[in-house]
């Protein structure tokens, strides 16, 4: 089993930052692909961003990309979502992901990951 603790949301601006981390323990070793979900209240959960454990590969949304970044740090077992530019649609419950293989962009946005952390609140505000 492996464990996601999310980190990080709360209240900013449009325009402004947030880095949103996830930290992995349990089976880690098991793991090939970490990846950022959200939500966003009446809406259905929405993929945002993956990469691959080694850091090689990273994939992203076209609602995201430019503006966010998913970064790992292989020494803490951590994932981090540095959001930049950030929108009034930005604001949803973020979740952490993993998933025993690397996929294809049409699995990752079905959203068939292995494990699921429990989601931190980002809000944007004007």
């Amino acid at each position: 089993q492996v464990q996601l603790v999310e980190s990080g949301g709360g209240l900013v601006q449009a325009g402004g930052s947030l880095r949103l981390s996830c930290a992995a323990s349990g089976s880690i070793f098991s793991i090939n692909a970490l990846g950022w979900y959200r939500q966003a209240p009446g809406k259905e959960r929405e993929f945002v961003a993956a990469i691959s454990w080694n850091t090689v590969s990273t994939y992203y949304s076209d609602s995201v990309k430019g503006r966010f970044t998913v970064l790992r740090d292989t020494a803490k077992n951590t994932m981090d979502l540095q959001m930049n530019s950030l929108e009034l649609e930005d604001t949803a419950v973020y979740y952490c992901a993993a998933d025993r293989e690397w996929k294809n962009s049409h699995s990752f946005h079905s959203g068939a990951m292995d494990f699921w952390g429990k989601g931190t609140q980002v809000t944007v505000v004007s």
